[in-house]
């Protein structure tokens, strides 16, 4: 005897029709578990941190007049906001040898976008990069397409921070864009070995001095064969020596073109 015979389903409503069924339901509990999830943990505003309503708008009117987005005209290299478009290069970029092909960031680093980030990394509030996420996959899905991006790789923490946090925001950042993309984090192909001292308090010569063989391309994912065009992800960029650090290790191991994505970007020098 066939099994659909006897299937009391299938006798009910037919298979295709219970194959719809299953999908509707399937819908159904992700709508419904979307809406208890909002309902119990409400979205919060990414600057202030208070509840946001209308939960659609994601951040409150007020602090997002104070989040500068970055504008044109901006620097050829790193996507950094310039005085005019005669101006190809900033100042940063022109008085330091850069290795990696071109970058974007999303905001401008001001007040406001400093508090955010700071919330991000040592209060856990992961769930501020929905946000940027979402506003960087709207805006740079066309550049990204354009470099013909291969992998999103996260700028790696020392392990050490890694361990007092839980985790690390670059790679937190590169899996939400990765979603939205379809493009593959390779969080491991970068390795950081050496614990700087904080950026901070350096100028931009001392910065890529105190990152010097801060950074390595673990050989262990390189045996198969490395990317041809990586996309370095990080939530801040300021005179680029992380990131200039980080391209050239991936460079002399072999990979052809380095881009990078920025939540903020500094002014620099």
């Amino acid at each position: 005897m066939e099994f659909a015979s006897v299937c009391g389903r299938c006798q009910l409503y037919g298979d295709g029709d219970w194959r719809g069924m299953k999908q509707q339901f399937f819908k159904w509990t992700a709508w419904a578990g979307k809406e208890l999830a909002d309902l119990l943990f409400p979205p919060t505003c990414p600057v202030c941190g208070q509840i946001v309503a209308p939960k659609e708008e994601r951040v409150c009117g007020p602090c997002r007049e104070k989040l500068s987005v970055v504008k044109q005209p901006i620097c050829k290299r790193c996507g950094k906001e310039v005085s005019e478009e005669s101006v190809e290069y900033c100042l940063d970029c022109t008085r330091h040898r850069r290795t990696f092909e071109s970058g974007r960031a999303l905001l401008n680093y001001n007040e406001a976008a400093s508090c955010s980030m700071a919330a991000i990394k040592y209060k856990n509030r992961r769930e501020y990069l929905d946000f940027y996420a979402a506003a960087m996959g709207r805006r740079f899905g066309r550049v990204v397409r354009g470099w013909k991006a291969e992998v999103l790789v996260p700028v790696p923490v020392h392990p050490s921070r890694r361990r007092a946090r839980g985790f690390n925001q670059a790679e937190e950042l590169a899996k939400r864009l990765s979603r939205q993309w379809g493009i593959p984090v390779d969080a491991e192909l970068l390795v950081r070995d050496k614990k700087t001292m904080p950026q901070r308090d350096l100028n931009p010569s001392e910065r890529l001095k105190n990152l010097q063989k801060a950074f390595r391309v673990n050989p262990a994912r390189a045996c198969g064969g490395l990317w041809n065009c990586v996309v370095l992800v990080d939530d801040i960029y300021t005179t680029g020596s992380t990131i200039e650090a980080c391209s050239r290790a991936l460079k002399e191991a072999g990979v052809k073109e380095v881009y990078f994505l920025a939540v903020c970007i500094g002014h620099g020098v």
